[in-house]
């Protein structure tokens, strides 16, 4: 293993969404990972296709957590681990009688992650939901989209992963910091709903100095700013203009050949729909791949809105080796990239399975 996580070793009780991309992420910086599977196919198999390559990184076994043979083989395991991560609901831990305190005498320095969508206490903590529902919940999601439709469903990176997984990644790592110098573990208790807060911080602090409304689409960042939005381009295909700074736009209108003497200030509210008048005229003169020819290289802040495919064969992500390919699935590399610590490609998912006794003989303190 090479990484700056290299030695870290990492329990992952299977489940879905955050959980699973956490310890991806653990495992791509370099952290021993193994993920403990359920028997039988997993829940998510039928809408995730057979390779799920969030999986990638790490070892695998499978263990009957409802057998007592499966309990006593996840205590060993748990009294050799550095963190464990699981995403079961409130109280499920607990009932297996791993709960907090019993993993605290089993390993005093175990770092034990825990992820839940509504959090561990409160009205909603047993309820089921997913993504969407901790953005509605939040407020986040009334704030995306177009004023005159549905909020729309943007994939599943705000809760799972922007809420989810990075805040509990960043706990896990607070907390082994923390060990360094306690020389104890302890519980990193994340909730999708706080963490979705978190990320949508500017949005508050915006709101909290009157600069943002609850009207969808009429504030500086949700596409209610002309020079912050996409256009559609001759051929139907789209340019994506973040041109919020007036030196950006001033270069943006230049390349627009746009008179800039003739569309009113750039920050003056009452001129956004002229502006977004004019610059919809001129973006739907040329094709997107016209466009981005002409802001190559340049301080525009216009880019061409790319397929997943396309991503692949960008000249910029390529000169970068941003990509990977795993048993010829192309996914993005691990990041971010370190001086010294340097990561290695991922092993594809279920290319190193194991058993438990495979484990201990390496993990054994």
């Amino acid at each position: 293993m090479t990484g700056p996580l290299s030695d870290l070793r990492v329990l992952e009780l299977a489940a879905l969404g955050p959980v699973p991309h956490s310890a991806m992420v653990l495992a791509d910086l370099g952290a021993d990972v193994v993920r403990i599977d359920r028997p039988g196919a997993s829940p998510m198999a039928e809408l995730a296709g057979s390779v799920d390559h969030v999986l990638r990184g790490r070892r695998t076994t499978t263990l009957d957590l409802k057998s007592a043979a499966g309990l006593q083989d996840l205590r060993e395991l748990c009294r050799n681990a550095d963190v464990l991560l699981e995403g079961f609901r409130p109280g499920v831990l607990e009932r297996m009688g791993l709960g907090p305190q019993e993993l605290q005498e089993l390993n005093p320095r175990l770092v034990l992650g825990r992820m839940t969508g509504w959090g561990r206490e409160g009205p909603l903590a047993m309820s089921a939901g997913h993504d969407l529902n901790y953005l509605a919940a939040t407020g986040v999601l009334h704030a995306l989209g177009e004023a005159d439709r549905p909020p729309p469903v943007p994939l599943t990176l705000l809760g799972d992963y922007g809420g989810g997984s990075m805040v509990l990644v960043t706990g896990l790592l607070a907390a082994l910091w923390e060990r360094e110098r306690s020389g104890h573990g302890q519980v990193v208790d994340t909730a999708m709903v706080d963490g979705i807060g978190i990320i949508a911080q500017k949005m508050w602090a915006m709101r909290g100095a009157g600069t943002w409304s609850e009207e969808r689409q009429s504030n500086l960042l949700d596409g209610g700013a002309p020079f912050y939005d996409t256009y559609t381009c001759l051929d139907g295909r789209y340019l994506a203009i973040g041109a919020i700074e007036r030196k950006f736009f001033a270069i943006l209108l230049a390349n627009l050949e746009i008179d800039p003497d003739t569309i009113g200030d750039q920050y003056d509210r009452a001129a956004w729909p002229g502006i977004r008048e004019r610059i919809t005229a001129a973006v739907a003169n040329r094709s997107r791949d016209a466009w981005a020819q002409v802001f190559e290289g340049s301080d525009a802040c216009a880019t061409p809105v790319l397929t997943f495919s396309e991503a692949l064969q960008d000249a910029h992500a390529r000169s970068r080796s941003a990509y990977v390919e795993l048993d010829g699935v192309a996914q993005p590399a691990p990041a971010p990239r370190f001086s010294r610590s340097t990561t290695t490609t991922p092993i594809p998912p279920g290319a190193r399975p194991v058993t438990v006794s495979d484990v201990l003989t390496g993990w054994v303190r």
